[in-house]
């Protein structure tokens, strides 16, 4: 299976548990801790399911244009002239 057939099973299973959920509440009452908490965590479930259902159908990295390629030769190290060394301090001085 696919995971796109793999989302889809599991959404339809999520479709049955909440109306399973929901016939309980209607026999049981729908004021009680307990099938409250039951709603609630089907409810994020469903949520969970949609957000990993974006994300395996986002871009992947070669399909997006907004990555930078960096290249790997070395920094100019003029850049690091007047630089402090972190926790050091200034070269020409004692650390605190």
């Amino acid at each position: 299976m696919s995971v796109h057939d793999e989302l889809t099973a599991i959404q339809r299973c999520l479709d049955d548990l909440s109306r399973s959920v929901s016939r309980l509440e209607q026999r049981v009452g729908g004021g009680s801790l307990e099938i409250r908490r039951v709603r609630t965590d089907a409810d994020h479930l469903r949520e969970s399911v949609a957000l990993l259902r974006e994300a395996t159908t986002a871009p992947t990295a070669q399909q997006r244009s907004d990555l930078v390629t960096i290249s790997d030769t070395p920094y100019d190290f003029s850049l690091w002239t007047d630089s402090d060394d972190e926790g050091l301090g200034a070269r020409d001085r004692r650390a605190p």
